[in-house]
């Protein structure tokens, strides 16, 4: 149960003065429904304006406070042409605060002529006359202007302004009591961080990286925490112990030899399901390093023992093609691998059910129907998640209670994790790694060329697709919208261009497409009907077409180095020569030019998550993430790598030596885990 102190930061939004039916919409698009929400909706950044005492001390394009004496109101003559109040500082300069739209009628009222106003706003030149368009703030007392020197500027949505947001942030300080410490004194002073109620009104009144650390350490501790907690209740847990005699796995025909990560990981995997203690292990594998391969001697394992495996995929197109492979390499064997799905119904289905009931299926292969409550094992013994950030921790302890007793887990994630972001976001599993290749894997040539060469690029697709190939081309975006440069590629805008071009032979996919459609579209390009798929990023994982051999990447420079990696993974699945075309804007950073070098430079995957971290920084902003890991709300990714290692000793130390949850820091620490939604932390503990 939530401790009663928190519970009015958990009051419903609509508590708040101000909001009411209209307002609840776009707060829910923030993700703001509870007070709480709107606590730790910090400022995307600070204005910093200057308080000067005349036109004359002010630089055009500065944001300044300055007092100003109305003169006389300007009426354009039609609703369209901008109304103009002008005003004079106290040297006698001019100044023209201009209005468009329905703003002039406030502004009759506010600027009344002969009255002296604080204008808080940018300084610009028209023509030979200065003006503040549109001031941020109109004050009639000093000390009021004086106050929005610094203004935090928040994520909006549609319907919302920066003073609501402001005001809703201010009334939640105001129901946010002190709470108990969960932070150990010690390091509280070492960092130089204030108490929790102190960090959060900094954070939201100006830039003040010690509040930020502080709120990023708390969130970080929760996690950990969590995580921990899930890890040590895993292992008292009764499982069943498994342990294969190589009678199926002895039958495999593999095309390739196993690499050593591969026989590791299998050796490492194997362990874990000989103990009674239920496995817990996370395969991280680069794009084409065969993890698949890995996952099914894991799956026989199982069966050896005389048990089931299921996997799982996030889509229905990635769990089919899962079938088709393990079911192609399985053949030898002679085992039974069954595919269920949303979409199977009646006989087929009640098969299925019935396969999985009495034992005779031994692996299934689904979407997140083979967990669902009409889905029954015999004796489910393994549970392998490909995608696995798809499925949050709360899902896999759900699934982790299908089986007669607590199966054995392993998650796969085709996305080479920095080992900071791993402790992180997967603090409660042991990892194998997978940084070998197979023998013989041919690398993708990989090119960086001009946007301005897009003719020759769109000749060269032809060619290609003329051959017998088939192609991917990649847009950073959906649509395009006014705050982004012209020069951004809609995806939905290059296809109507490609289509032009090559007709029928085009398809398109986006996150923003029903799933039917998506899914109807996927099947036309695996099936080799569609020659040329123009995506969106939602093809960063899971797609394994072998006769695509040529990606296109618009605007790479606008994704990390890591997603780009996972993107051209998509080509070189076959024995065919593979091409990558990376398209570069005109307006190049530094950081964007080196993330291309790299990418020219290596295919190693773990190297360019390192970097791409590297690169990043804490500040960077690369570009809107359209896949992949949740992260964190608060924690950036800076802080993420500086502090994640610190939390997390400090989570251990906690529950091995502070008297775990039940002494007088650790409950705080419960106080925190609801504060930030681990709560299944706890619930955990209680059998909940």
């Amino acid at each position: 149960m939530r401790p009663e102190t928190l519970n009015p930061l958990f009051a419903e939004i609509e508590g708040l003065e101000g909001v009411g039916p209209k307002l609840k919409k776009p707060l829910v698009r923030l993700g703001l429904t509870r007070v709480r929400d709107a606590l730790y909706h910090l400022p995307e950044r600070f204005v910093t304006r200057r308080a000067v005492p005349d036109l004359d001390a002010a630089q055009v394009g500065e944001q300044v406070v300055v007092a100003l004496i109305v003169r006389e109101h300007r009426s354009g003559g039609s609703a369209r042409a901008p109304y103009r109040v002008m005003a004079e500082d106290a040297k006698g300069n001019v100044c023209a605060i201009t209005f468009f739209g329905r703003a002039a009628f406030a502004a009759r009222k506010q600027l009344p002529v002969g009255a002296r106003r604080w204008i808080a706003g940018r300084l610009d030149q028209y023509g030979q006359m200065l003006q503040i368009v549109h001031p941020d703030h109109i004050a009639e007392e000093s000390a009021e202007a004086n106050g929005q020197l610094v203004e935090p500027v928040y994520r909006l949505a549609e319907g919302l302004t920066q003073p609501r947001i402001a005001s809703f942030a201010e009334q939640s300080l105001t129901r946010a009591t002190a709470l108990p410490e969960w932070i150990e004194p010690g390091v509280l002073a070492r960092q130089g961080w204030p108490a929790w109620r102190e960090a959060l009104a900094l954070a939201h009144r100006g830039p003040d990286d010690h509040a930020r650390d502080r709120l990023a350490y708390d969130e970080l501790l929760a996690n950990a925490l969590a995580l921990l907690l899930v890890r040590q209740e895993g292992r008292k847990r009764r499982g069943q112990s498994l342990q294969g005699d190589g009678s199926l796995r002895g039958k495999l025909q593999l095309p390739f030899p196993l690499t050593g990560a591969q026989q590791r990981s299998i050796a490492e995997i194997a362990g874990d399901m000989a103990q009674e203690a239920p496995m817990l292990r996370l395969l991280q594998g680069d794009v084409g390093a065969g993890k698949t391969v890995v996952a099914l001697e894991a799956l026989l394992l199982a069966v050896e023992a005389g048990a089931q495996g299921a996997m799982l995929a996030p889509t229905e197109i990635l769990a089919r093609q899962h079938y088709e492979t393990l079911r192609k390499l399985a053949a030898p064997t002679g085992i039974s691998i069954a595919l269920l799905t949303g979409r199977d119904k009646g006989r087929p289905r009640e098969s299925t059910l019935m396969g999985l009931l009495d034992g005779s299926i031994d692996i299934v292969v689904g979407t997140h129907a083979i967990f669902q409550e009409t889905v029954a094992y015999r004796n489910l013994g393994l549970v392998v998640i490909d995608e696995q950030h798809r499925f949050g921790v709360s899902q896999r302890l759900l699934l982790a209670q299908k089986g007669r007793r607590t199966p054995h887990l392993l998650a796969m994630t085709a996305t080479p994790i920095p080992r900071t972001l791993v402790l992180a976001n997967h603090g409660e599993m042991d990892v194998s790694r997978l940084d070998e290749l197979p023998p013989g894997r041919q690398a993708i040539d990989t090119r960086v060329v001009a946007l301005d060469r897009l003719g020759e690029v769109i000749e060269g697709v032809a060619r290609h697709l003329e051959a017998g190939g088939q192609a991917y081309w990649v847009c950073p975006m959906v649509r395009e919208s006014e705050s982004e440069r012209a020069d951004l590629a809609a995806a939905e805008a290059r296809f109507a261009n490609l289509r032009e071009r090559f007709h029928d032979a085009v398809v398109l996919v986006h996150g923003q497409l029903p799933p039917a459609a998506k899914d109807a579209a996927m099947e036309r390009f695996a099936s080799g009907h569609a020659s040329l798929l123009v995506a969106t990023t939602v093809i960063e994982v899971g797609v394994d077409v072998p006769n695509a051999t040529l990606m296109v990447i618009e605007q790479a420079e606008r994704f990390g180095l890591a997603q780009l990696h996972q993107l051209r993974g998509r080509v070189g699945r076959g024995s065919e020569k593979s091409v990558c075309l990376l398209l570069r804007g005109d307006a190049l950073s530094e950081t964007g030019r080196q993330r291309l070098a790299l990418m020219r430079e290596t295919q190693d995957g773990f190297r360019l998550a390192e970097e791409d971290l590297a690169l990043r920084g804490g500040g960077e902003v690369l570009g809107t993430r359209q896949s992949g890991e949740e992260g964190f709300r608060i924690a950036d990714l800076g802080q993420t790598q500086r502090l994640a290692q610190m939390a997390q000793d400090d989570a251990r130390l906690l529950l091995e030596r502070d008297g775990g949850l039940t002494g007088e820091r650790g409950e705080a620490a419960r106080i925190l885990l609801y504060l930030f939604e681990r709560d299944w932390g706890v619930q955990l503990l209680r059998g909940g």
